[in-house]
């Protein structure tokens, strides 16, 4: 029998953000509507929390240093990064609703490289200087999107000087699941990220089908697991300096049968469930209508 106590994250915040603003496609498109259209942010977290989520993130994942530094943006982040706090505090004080807010630590460099991740002093540094604007603002950090164990490792030790709960979410093989898009087997991953202190792992921006061979692999190691899977068809084409118009969307991947993986994940153990890109308010609804009660702050407190 399962148990369908499980915490709700949002979905894919970048995308929906893309649908709604009719804003001009750049490899910074997601910082430049933080900039210039803060409220539209909030108005996303808020459809959200209305469909279900327990817990937000901040919309700062393309606003971390390096990524600012290559289009001559560096002055910017600490703005950004208030921005991204702003937007998700008025939702939360609007909905009026025990929400919580985690912190992102994303990849610095971009998506679904990670032969080109920073060296790891860098990557400290860089990691530190996320973490000194949110660590005051937020509950929890989300380390996300993490291609390979040192990046992961990194992320995850740098969150835990927070003294926060810290979730660590790696992005895997589009083929395979078993392995990170490192090409590092997920179960030394997850190895090496619990000994760093994260108190969940999660799977994230990954198909579905390879986010539940993924969760497969963890399950005899890890207590607390959960996914966030994409709605893509490959990410193959995101390279360089790539807008996020060349990611094609799978039509199958609708709320109805995004639930039925997300059902799929909760009989492998998931205690977190949430969506990724092309995941939408809609979607999180349905797995809200998974869930048997409201108590996860009893879960969360555990994590």
């Amino acid at each position: 029998m399962l148990n369908n106590s499980f915490i709700i994250l949002d979905g894919g915040m970048g995308q929906e953000l893309v649908k709604r603003a009719k804003h001009k496609l750049t490899p910074l498109w997601s910082a430049d509507v933080l900039r210039d259209h803060p409220d539209l942010v909030a108005e996303v977290h808020q459809d959200f929390i209305q469909a279900g989520a327990d817990v937000i993130t901040l919309s700062s994942y393309a606003a971390t240093p390096t990524r600012l530094a290559k289009y001559n943006r560096q002055d910017e982040f600490e703005a950004l990064q208030k921005a991204a706090i702003n937007a998700a505090k008025q939702a939360c004080d609007d909905m009026g609703l025990s929400t919580l807010i985690a912190g992102s630590l994303p990849p610095l460099p971009g998506s679904y490289r990670p032969s080109e991740r920073l060296g790891s002093q860098l990557s400290q540094q860089e990691y530190q200087q996320i973490l000194e604007q949110q660590y005051k603002h937020v509950d929890l950090f989300l380390c996300e999107t993490m291609a390979s164990i040192e990046e992961a490792c990194i992320s995850t030790s740098v969150a835990m000087k927070s003294g926060l709960p810290v979730w660590t979410a790696f992005t895997v093989n589009e083929k395979d699941g078993s392995f990170l898009r490192s090409g590092e087997l997920i179960v030394k991953a997850a190895q090496a990220v619990l000994a760093e202190g994260a108190s969940a792992l999660l799977v994230n921006c990954s198909t579905p089908e390879t986010t539940t061979q993924a969760l497969s692999e963890l399950a005899p190691h890890v207590k607390t697991m959960g996914a966030y899977a994409n709605g893509f068809l490959t990410v193959e084409p995101y390279q360089g300096h790539a807008t996020v118009d060349v990611l094609k969307s799978r039509q199958e991947i609708n709320p109805h049968t995004y639930a039925e993986f997300a059902q799929e994940w909760l009989s492998k153990g998931a205690k977190i469930l949430g969506g990724c890109c092309e995941i939408g308010p809609e979607h999180i609804e349905k797995i809200r209508n998974l869930r048997q009660n409201d108590h996860y702050e009893e879960i969360i407190k555990n994590y």
